[in-house]
């Protein structure tokens, strides 16, 4: 009974003992992964993890040799059950003192890991930084450049589409110009025709009326020529028969004298003829040959009673 219960605690012992000894490791295999987020950090861990891979099987080693010597305690101590209590108790003594050694050790060298891991992590965040900064600085950089080039491009494009802007209002007002010289000259030319056309009709006119007012006068001059024609051949012809009358009372055979006829000329006046036809016609020639008319003659007859 005290044999069965003496193995137990050994047993018990040494399970403890290896439970210790795993559980550094699987704490050092927790950290070795977790500090595997960056490359430096990584090899760091790589080295501490291959350490404490041999401090793992140093400790399995010592735990299987605790086991050895448990199991030959245990064989010890069927023979003898005071030098059984006395080893389990050195062996786990021996445990204990080995699980502490290792806790510290596991202890110190996780401390120095997360050390290692802080400064890694410090020095891949500085680095990462400047390499954000520098980067930064590029993309700021060209981002500057190509927004200058786009603000002159910008700029440029602006100045063409201002001087394409003057020289289409340069263009459209040359164009209004020469569009109002047109129309201005063309006015100039329609009031020019219009003033020599209006000259022209007022002359034509002028001279319409000139030519008919020279008509009229001639008219009215011919009419007045006519009419004194017309009075001068009344007056003649008065005269005429005043004097016939005088000389006759009219009568063509009437004698006195070497005269004869209606006029009383000189019978050799009519040259042998005397009709009445030659009698007017022998008259008319004396008269206008000696008086230039019968008025005259008529004139001259009341000045001297004869002609």
């Amino acid at each position: 009974m005290t044999f069965k219960h003496n193995f137990k605690k050994v047993l018990s012992a040494t399970a403890f003992a290896a439970a210790l000894v795993v559980a550094p490791a699987a704490n050092v295999s927790a950290a070795t992964n977790d500090a595997s987020s960056t490359q430096q950090s990584a090899t760091a861990t790589s080295q501490d993890q291959q350490a404490s891979q041999d401090q793992a099987a140093s400790q399995s080693s010592a735990a299987n040799q605790s086991s050895a010597t448990a199991a030959s305690a245990s064989s010890s101590t069927s023979t003898s059950s005071a030098t059984s209590t006395s080893t389990v108790k050195k062996t786990t003594k021996k445990a204990k003192k080995t699980t502490k050694k290792s806790k510290k050790k596991t202890a110190k060298k996780t401390s120095k890991k997360k050390a290692v891991k802080k400064v890694a992590k410090k020095t891949t965040k500085k680095k990462a930084t400047k390499k954000a900064k520098k980067t930064s600085k590029k993309s700021t950089k060209t981002t500057t450049k190509a927004a200058t080039a786009a603000v002159t491009a910008s700029a440029d494009q602006s100045k063409a589409t201002d001087q394409q802007d003057d020289a289409a209002k340069k263009a459209a007002e040359a164009a209004a110009k020469k569009a109002a010289a047109a129309k201005k000259a063309a006015a100039k030319k329609a009031a020019a025709a219009k003033k020599a056309a209006a000259k022209k009709a007022a002359a034509k006119k002028k001279a319409a009326a000139k030519k008919a007012a020279a008509a009229k006068k001639a008219a009215a001059k011919k009419k007045a020529a006519a009419k004194k024609k017309a009075a001068k051949k009344s007056a003649e012809k008065a005269a005429k028969y005043w004097i016939a009358m005088r000389e006759s009372g009219g009568y063509y055979t009437a004698r006195n004298g070497s005269c004869y006829g209606r006029y009383q000329l000189l019978i050799f006046y009519l040259g042998g003829d005397l009709s009445k036809k030659n009698q007017e016609r022998t008259a008319d020639r004396y008269v206008y040959g000696r008086y230039g008319s019968w008025v005259n003659a008529k004139r001259f007859w009341l000045a001297h009673n004869w002609y």
